[in-house]
């Protein structure tokens, strides 16, 4: 008996060492699969930037909505010094400058480093970014277009103002985690809108699925954090806590493809209200956008399936 009580604490530490083993195991393979994915290295092989065609991009995808500085109008819409502030249930993101400084901003990227921040959400230095940058929804856009948008903001001011750190508190601070988040949640799932699109419709789509990212606002989510495409456009809180974003599936929006395109254009309602809150940067880059694009996202809009 005295013999088997001394083994006793032999086999309570062999299961703690099995434990500590399977832990680091279980931690290893997490880390594995959280692991930034950067784009093959020929993903851009043979393309040109064309830096016209980029500025569409650019607006289209809504640079200057975060990167500029508030309330800047004009030409100050180009000057992408960060500094913004966004308020979230998980913290504070302060939007990073993207100006062409080599130093405080992008200046020294490489068309790879951009398609990998943008397409993969993978910083230079192979960190995770947050999803408050929508990559998961940029990640449709094509790879000419990504080379046209480096040519593009390439010719954009310069901007010196050193970039602030986000305040998040744990664990949405550990960067790691995100790549979780990527691989489970917000992993490629392909169009939303898969009916038989003409082509301009599918224009529409590419640029309200892809570069304008309408879905990151405008549909709600789950409980980890992913868009719930079954109710796609349905409206959804607003991240800053103030209101709700509107239902914007043909459920409740029942505007005409004309006034659809007027309210891109002009910011004004049929009912002559006028857009209001982040909407009216949304307006300011949707109305340098050809007008031919304009009317192509009313025609996609029309597509969406309702959702009450």
């Amino acid at each position: 008996m005295d013999f088997k009580r001394k083994r006793r604490p032999w086999r309570l530490l062999r299961l703690i060492q099995a434990l500590i083993v399977l832990g680091l195991i279980l931690g290893a393979t997490a880390l594995w699969v959280a692991r930034p994915v950067p784009l093959p290295d020929d993903h851009f092989a043979g393309l040109t930037g064309d830096a016209a065609r980029g500025e569409t991009v650019f607006w289209a995808s809504g640079c200057a909505s975060c990167h500029a500085e508030e309330g800047a109008e004009g030409d100050a819409r180009l000057i992408l010094t960060g500094g913004r502030q966004f308020v979230s249930d998980f913290g504070t993101f302060v939007a990073p400058n993207i100006s062409s400084d080599p130093v405080y901003g992008i200046g020294g990227w490489t068309v790879q480093d951009l398609g990998n921040a943008v397409l993969r959400g993978v910083a230079p230095d192979g960190r995770h970014y947050y999803p408050a940058f929508p990559y998961a929804s940029y990640a449709r856009m094509t790879p000419q277009d990504l080379v046209d948008l480096h040519a593009f903001m390439a010719t954009l001011p310069a901007s010196n103002r050193p970039n602030e750190g986000h305040d998040l508190a744990m664990p949405f601070a550990f960067r790691p985690g995100i790549g979780l988040w990527k691989r489970f949640v917000a992993h490629d799932e392909g169009w939303v809108v898969t009916d038989a699109l003409s082509p301009q419709e599918k224009r529409g789509r590419y640029l309200a699925e892809g570069l304008a990212h309408c879905g990151e606002c405008h549909t709600p989510r789950t409980a980890l954090g992913g868009l719930d495409r079954s109710r796609w456009f349905a409206g959804a809180p607003n991240p800053s806590g103030e209101g709700r974003i509107p239902n914007i599936s043909p459920a409740l929006l029942r505007w005409s493809e004309e006034d659809l395109v007027a309210y891109f254009t002009y910011g004004l309602t049929p009912d002559f209200d006028s857009a209001g809150g982040s909407m009216t940067d949304v307006i300011h880059n949707l109305a340098r956008l050809p007008e031919s694009d304009r009317a192509a996202i009313a025609a996609y809009l029309q597509k969406v399936r309702p959702v009450q």
